[in-house]
């Protein structure tokens, strides 16, 4: 009986297709995770002024102080969690027809190398390297991707 394992996530994030699809998300999105990161410093110089003019500013200057760094963590955390809402969309969308590629590769795998049971790894207890087959299912990924 031949056994093997393989971890269908690994395989899928190792093969070329999915650091193509990641680097375009990365792109995609590349606008708003500035814009995000501009409020984020925008918050901490608002905060280390806070902290470093705090002796000499009014409590009324305190809380508007208190209240424009209270916004802007606010719109921080908002457009967080929008961006990453959207991430998570855009690679649901990307990466839907990449499962059936695997389910092909693993298919190829087991008519050409006689595999009996193929299991995922987080399956098992443990598992020696010889019998991953993880990498060789990234490699028929990428040989789908290039015909």
């Amino acid at each position: 009986m031949k056994l093997a394992v393989v971890d269908v996530q690994q395989a899928i994030l190792a093969s070329e297709e999915a650091k193509r699809l990641l680097g375009q998300i990365q792109e995609e999105f590349k606008t708003d995770e500035e814009r995000i990161r501009a409020i984020q410093s925008d918050a901490a110089a608002l905060l280390e002024r806070a902290q470093k003019d705090a002796e000499v500013m009014s409590e009324a200057e305190k809380r508007k102080l208190q209240q424009q760094i209270d916004g802007m963590n606010n719109d921080f955390v908002y457009h967080r969690q929008k961006l990453q809402k959207s991430i998570e969309d855009r690679q649901a969308e990307l990466f839907a027809g990449i499962d059936e590629k695997v389910k092909r590769a693993i298919e190829a795998l087991v008519l050409d190398d006689d595999y009996d049971l193929i299991i995922p790894r987080q399956a098992a207890l443990y598992v020696g390297d010889l019998y991953d087959i993880t990498r060789k299912v990234t490699e028929r990924l990428n040989d789908m991707d290039k015909s």
